[in-house]
């Protein structure tokens, strides 16, 4: 590949479904190469199965229309390309949604690539799956999208790539990395660690002195400037809030990471350990010095179940003797669940404003004796393989509003919600050519 530009722009426009869209104007203000919207995890793909479920049209992130439309202009006048896994366990609605959404806007002539293959429900009895799982996808990598890119697309939408593959992508492509430089593919995955969750390395979510992370109410998005050695420096649009940081791009460095020094990704095995971090000031923070080996030889694959279905009360109880009540109503409902004869496999309580976080939030030997904290919401949570067991004993919790402890006052939608599906989720090794024989890209031009 011959190397396009001296220096790659990528803005980090999504760290999750549902994340705000609030930062995206400012990255793409700023002129990026690259707009990388990361838009799954586990309880994505599970959610989204659920969606497929109701409507076979449906398994992507039904945001991505707006981000597309935040982008198209951007990409008619061919500055900034557009590259995202919201396609989930459907890309190729995902695909044909970028289409009509850009088609709708007058932007012809737009190439708009769909990678497949990530789908492993074909391969159950090679894998020993089971043969009812309601999805089945292996983490791909950035190879397809190397590819689609070098087809000359605009946009590439992709189903369950591995995160930070999506930002190592355009590197590669405009770089022209090989696929054995284990340094500059691990300097690219360290890169798409940091940006793969949005304002979380701009002052998001920092556990150390987070008011001094500046304005939350307009925070901004990254950006990467990547060079062609594999160094990077970590920003933010001019005027936007947040914090870029070495307290900010460290936390987010270790974040989700199991081992610092051997960072598993489907393209390289990245050493955390050994990236060097400097503070430039003015929200800009250099990263080098990043080593790589050669990846796993199996890809990681994400397998979901059903698990039959849950329901839930919520239930707030003032002071005085409130943990008490809160407690006797999860009794009544224990007790309730035995007299009508209904299978419960599994229970969860938890308290919040005394132990729901982890562990005791309420010294008791500090207040004064039977008078206990101030309030207590009780959150109960019962299993059951039938949906209507699960909803018939949500249907006893309002005999607690006149026939219970005093002073309860019902707390979210969960019990006219009804029951909830619950899915189970489980991770499989994956064998690479098993996947790699079956991945393709396909090009529609709008």
């Amino acid at each position: 590949m011959r190397q396009t530009l001296a220096m790659v722009r990528i803005g980090g426009g999504q760290g999750f479904y549902g994340d705000g869209h609030a930062g995206v104007a400012p990255l793409l203000a700023e002129g990026i190469d690259y707009l990388v919207c990361e838009a799954l995890a586990e309880l994505t793909l599970a959610i989204l199965a659920k969606d497929r479920g109701r409507d076979e049209s449906l398994g992507w992130t039904r945001d991505l229309p707006a981000y597309v439309a935040a982008v198209a202009p951007h990409l008619a006048s061919a500055r900034t390309k557009f590259i995202t896994n919201s396609g989930g366990i459907n890309p190729i609605a995902a695909g044909r949604a970028v289409v009509e959404t850009l088609r709708a806007a007058g932007h012809g002539g737009l190439r708009v690539a769909t990678v497949v293959g990530d789908d492993l429900r074909a391969h159950t009895e090679t894998l020993g799956l089971d043969p009812d799982a309601v999805f089945a996808a292996a983490y791909l990598g950035a190879a397809p999208i190397v590819d689609a890119l070098a087809d000359g697309a605009d946009v590439v939408v992709t189903g369950r790539v591995a995160d930070a593959s999506l930002f190592l992508a355009p590197l590669v492509h405009e770089f022209g990395w090989n696929w054995d430089d284990w340094d500059r593919l691990a300097a690219g995955v360290t890169v798409g660690h940091l940006l793969e969750c949005s304002a979380q390395v701009t002052g998001g979510n920092l556990s150390g002195r987070w008011w001094e992370a500046g304005d939350f109410s307009n925070i901004g998005f990254p950006v990467a400037e990547c060079e062609a050695d594999g160094s990077a420096v970590i920003t933010k649009p001019a005027g936007t809030g947040g914090r870029v940081s070495f307290d900010t791009v460290r936390e987010q460095l270790l974040y989700e990471v199991h081992d610092p020094a051997t960072y598993l990704n489907p393209d390289v095995t990245a050493d955390f350990t050994s990236v060097r971090v400097r503070d430039l000031g003015d929200d800009r923070v250099a990263i080098t010095d990043v080593r790589g080996a050669p990846p796993p030889r199996t890809y990681k694959g994400l397998v979901c179940t059903t698990a039959g279905h849950s329901g839930e009360a919520r239930m707030a109880y003032s002071w005085p003797d409130a943990e008490a009540k809160a407690r006797a109503a999860a009794r009544f409902l224990h007790a309730r669940a035995d007299d009508l004869g209904i299978d419960v496999l599994e229970w969860h309580e938890e308290y919040f404003g005394l132990d729901a976080f982890g562990g005791p939030t309420v010294d008791l030997a500090e207040v004064d004796a039977g008078d206990g904290p101030a309030e207590v919401m009780g959150r109960i949570v019962w299993r059951c393989d039938d949906r209507s067991q699960a909803g018939r004993l949500m249907r006893e919790v309002s005999a607690l509003g006149l026939g219970g402890p005093p002073m309860v006052s019902p707390f979210g939608r969960a019990r006219e919600s009804g029951p909830t599906q619950l899915l189970s989720l489980g991770a499989v090794a994956v064998p690479r050519e098993l996947v790699d024989d079956a991945v393709r890209v396909s090009i529609e031009v709008t």
